[in-house]
């Protein structure tokens, strides 16, 4: 199968009939009901506490403009920084993860960012916050993708986007539960022992990520082989099943193997322009959700963590629904392009002057519902087309890549929000629009990066063939 049709579009024909089976056994079911217990609420966990170390500047921020150096710009740099240290060290993560097993490697990975985002606690100038931020990315780099590897290790193609949104809702699931108790951590800590609220809204969220990190090896599994805690019969099947949907990617012309055969094929490129896209919108949300809210809605900290809690909280219904949705169907294109479609026009009418409070957290809470949704079955197009060490490149290269867009999106809000000089346009009607707009701009600008994504998805991939659905 060629790579590309005559329309330059890559073939998104892991919907096909291959990989919709009949319906399974009720054995089949019990034993990836078992494996799902086992693996997902531990990497749900894990990934809770990451987000919550990687975004929580976003409300030390509210207390970090007591410092003489600290400015919204500083935050913006400092905020998309974190991922120029993950996209150097990401695809280097993800292949030692792949060869040494991901037991020890996401311990080590836990522990490092654990006490590195303690360490943010020191920040002291701009230099000092970019520095940590830096090491913050290097420290987590490898986290992400090896889970969404890892993955690959235990569930076919066809459980894949159910299993990824239930993994990812951690990311919304950290909002409702992170947002509340940043806001109060910087309630009750202000003063404690001479220090600011912000040192200890660091420290304090570190300390469960360090814990949890020494306890993984003990926890985890590499692989159904080497999993004690399922039976011969049950490590069979699942090895079977795995093999199975290896043969069927080779078949359908998806098995890119190797790893300059990850970088050279334009499918990989694609799905990391989708990423892109849905990245801008998810980081310009989390970093800047905190200051929206206290200019629209409430200056309580608390108050701001608990209206935070709203937006999450439906992204993390909503991305499970679709997920499960996705797989049911088989569908993968639409369910990817329409997520982040509605996800583009939500965040462009939460920018529209004089428009009430509420109706902006609403926006708010439909555009992460359409990003986050768009996240989790968007990576059932990279795990459908790549095995081996070109899943471990790949996987990594398409996040590092995507996730520069954590650098770009928290930058381009500030830049949009941020009024144009004098001296750059005259003064008058345009002036004084641009000056008052700022919040429309920067959701404006965040749109049109999602709207990128749902184009890619829907006219760069092949339209899917008819098919039944799964039972």
């Amino acid at each position: 199968m060629k790579e590309k049709d005559s329309s330059g579009r890559f073939d998104q024909s892991i919907n096909s009939h291959s990989m919709i089976p009949e319906s399974p056994s009720p054995q089949e079911a019990a034993v990836y009901r078992k494996v799902t217990w086992r693996l997902i609420p531990l990497l749900f966990s894990c990934y809770i506490l990451a987000y919550i170390d990687r975004v929580n500047v976003g409300f030390a921020k509210l207390s970090m403009k007591t410092e003489a150096w600290f400015t919204d710009a500083v935050f913006a740099t400092g905020a998309g920084i974190f991922f120029l240290g993950y996209f150097f060290f990401e695809v280097p993560g993800n292949v030692i993860l792949h060869r040494v097993g991901a037991r020890i490697w996401i311990a080590r990975i836990m522990i490092g960012w654990g006490f590195v985002s303690g360490a943010m606690a020191f920040s002291y100038s701009e230099t000092s916050f970019y520095a940590l931020r830096f090491l913050l990315g290097v420290a987590e780099a490898g986290f992400f993708p090896g889970i969404i590897l890892y993955l690959t290790y235990w569930y076919p193609r066809r459980r894949q986007a159910h299993m990824v949104a239930l993994f990812m809702t951690a990311i919304a699931v950290s909002g409702v539960i992170g947002s509340p108790l940043s806001g109060w951590l910087l309630k009750i800590t202000d003063g404690w022992h001479g220090l600011p609220a912000w040192k200890w809204l660091f420290i304090l969220e570190a300390i469960p990520t360090v814990l949890l990190g020494i306890a993984v090896p003990f926890l985890l599994s590499d692989r159904p082989a080497k999993a004690k805690w399922l039976t011969p019969q049950e490590r069979d099947l699942l090895e079977s099943n795995l093999a199975a949907d290896e043969k069927a990617k080779a078949a359908e012309g998806h098995g890119i193997q190797g790893l300059l055969g990850a970088f050279k094929s334009s499918k990989i490129w694609i799905c990391c322009g989708i990423y892109f896209g849905a990245i801008v919108g998810l980081y310009g949300t989390s970093f800047w959700l905190p200051q929206i809210i206290k200019d629209t809605l409430t200056q309580d900290e608390f108050k701001v963590g608990l209206y935070s809690m709203i937006p999450w909280g439906c992204a993390a219904i909503g991305m499970v629904l679709v997920g499960r949705h996705s797989d049911r169907t088989g569908e993968r294109r639409w369910h990817i392009g329409l997520s982040s479609t509605v996800a583009a026009i939500a965040f462009s009418l939460s920018g529209l002057p004089g428009l009430p409070a509420p109706l902006v957290l609403a926006m708010m809470a439909v555009a992460l519902t359409g990003v986050m949704s768009s996240i989790s079955c968007f990576w059932t197009l990279p795990t459908a087309m790549l095995s081996g060490t070109a899943a471990a490149v790949g996987i990594a290269g398409i996040n590092s890549i995507g996730n520069l867009a954590g650098f770009v999106g928290p930058k381009l809000i500030d830049w949009l929000k941020t009024p144009t000089p004098n001296f750059l346009l005259p003064k008058g009607l345009v002036q004084w629009a641009l000056e008052n707009a700022g919040h429309q701009l920067a959701m404006n600008g965040v749109a049109a990066f999602l709207a990128m994504s749902g184009i890619l998805a829907i006219f760069f991939t092949r339209p899917i063939k008819a098919q039944a659905p799964r039972p």
